[in-house]
């Protein structure tokens, strides 16, 4: 019987998602809170503590309104629930598009008080300059482009990016533009699939897929939508659990023993 030590759990490293591109695809979830993220981590390469939180935490019609101690907060409880996956921080609505120093303030601040592995920034060309400025000072970017929720209220929705072709040489553009720049990986997001197949195919890092297309080099879903939680999840998300309806089943039967006194029973007392 061996005595060796087990190996330690190393994180999952900013060059080593970099290296995957064209490769094995990578697993990407959501996760806001301690407990899910450790459930998470032992299946997903990524693990956004994205800005849909807002949303699916706390009630908010859009991202627009989340604040940086929020992110601070959730960023922080991932980061403790999890030993293995790359950690990434959204920033928030308001947190890096006055300019480059400003967004390097705030994204040093995320990465010293939540321990994570990058932060993520959603817009294309018009970043190009403050991804460079961050990741020459070492903080590594993934990029964001296509349907960008926090700009919903500029494109009038949460609207689906490339239905017309003439648009889709500004996509390509963006995804150009934040490779150049630094970033390490780009989510492209309610992109018609064949804009997302070429741009995967053009891009030199690797894209995360979600509503885009299968061809891209790793998918990413809000935890919530895929477990059944949210009412109304996007066309683009296949449910994978009801926990929603478990919720239901499960409260209404504990509701119905507190009303007829047979919670708690003689297990569930001190003697």
């Amino acid at each position: 019987m061996s005595t060796e030590p087990s190996q330690p759990v190393r994180r999952i490293t900013v060059p080593q998602i970099r290296a995957r591109k064209g490769g094995a695809p990578i697993v990407s979830l959501t996760s806001y809170h301690a407990h899910t993220a450790a459930i998470v981590d032992r299946h997903a390469e990524i693990i956004l503590v994205g800005d849909s939180l807002g949303m699916v935490m706390h009630g908010m019609e859009t991202t627009v309104g989340v604040p940086l101690d929020l992110m601070l907060m959730h960023g922080r409880a991932v980061v403790r629930g999890t030993k293995r996956a790359l950690v990434v921080v959204d920033m928030p609505f308001g947190s890096y598009e006055e300019s480059p120093s400003i967004a390097f303030r705030n994204a040093a601040t995320v990465m010293k008080e939540t321990g994570c592995g990058a932060v993520k920034l959603e817009g294309g060309a018009r970043m190009g300059e403050t991804i460079r400025f961050l990741t020459e000072r070492g903080i590594p970017v993934m990029a964001h482009i296509g349907l960008t929720p926090q700009s919903s209220h500029v494109m009038g929705g949460f609207k689906t990016q490339g239905r017309d072709e003439d648009t889709w040489h500004l996509h390509e553009e963006d995804a150009r533009v934040v490779a150049e720049a630094g970033a390490f990986s780009v989510v492209l997001e309610g992109m018609v699939e064949p804009l997302a197949a070429r741009i995967t195919a053009q891009c030199p890092i690797p894209t995360i897929g979600i509503g885009a297309s299968p061809a891209c080099d790793g998918q990413i879903l809000v935890l919530e939508d895929m477990l059944g939680l949210s009412p109304r999840p996007p066309k683009f998300v296949k449910v994978y659990g009801r926990l929603g309806d478990m919720i239901e089943e499960a409260v209404k039967a504990y509701a119905e023993d507190v009303r007829a006194r047979t919670f708690p029973t003689e297990d569930q007392v001190y003697r």
